[in-house]
């Protein structure tokens, strides 16, 4: 089991930027891929962004490219979301995942994730 905990999130103004945390610890050579989830009050839990581990994979909600990057530091086995441009509709819960299975591909799909952290709120006001 990989066990994750979220940091780094707050309250920022609409346009700013801040960077989220993913600390991995146990068994973290299970893991193939970490995504990022988030979740808004009244909504269901959506896609963010993810990577691999190992190799050049990336992949991004079409609501966050170009605005958000993911990245990893396999060292520190911890995965970040820095997030640029932030929108008041950011303002949720999120939640770094796990993927156990080597797919061939990066899923966005929640149930294919197998591990979660506790999540980090963040708000972006107007």
């Amino acid at each position: 089991q990989v066990q994750l905990v979220e940091s780094g999130g707050g309250l920022v103004q609409a346009g700013g930027s801040l960077r989220l945390s993913c600390a991995a610890s146990g068994r973290t050579f299970s893991s193939y891929v970490m995504g990022w989830f988030r979740q808004a009050p009244g909504k269901e839990r959506e896609f963010v962004a993810a990577i691999r581990w190992s190799g050049s994979g990336t992949y991004y909600a079409p609501s966050v490219k170009g605005r958000f990057t993911i990245s990893r530091d396999n060292a520190k086995s911890t995965v970040y979301l820095q997030m640029n441009s932030l929108k008041t509709e950011d303002t949720a819960v999120y939640y770094c995942a796990a993927d156990n299975v080597g797919r061939s591909y990066i899923s966005y799909r929640r149930v294919e994730y197998d591990n979660w952290g506790q999540g980090t709120q963040v708000t972006v006001s107007s």
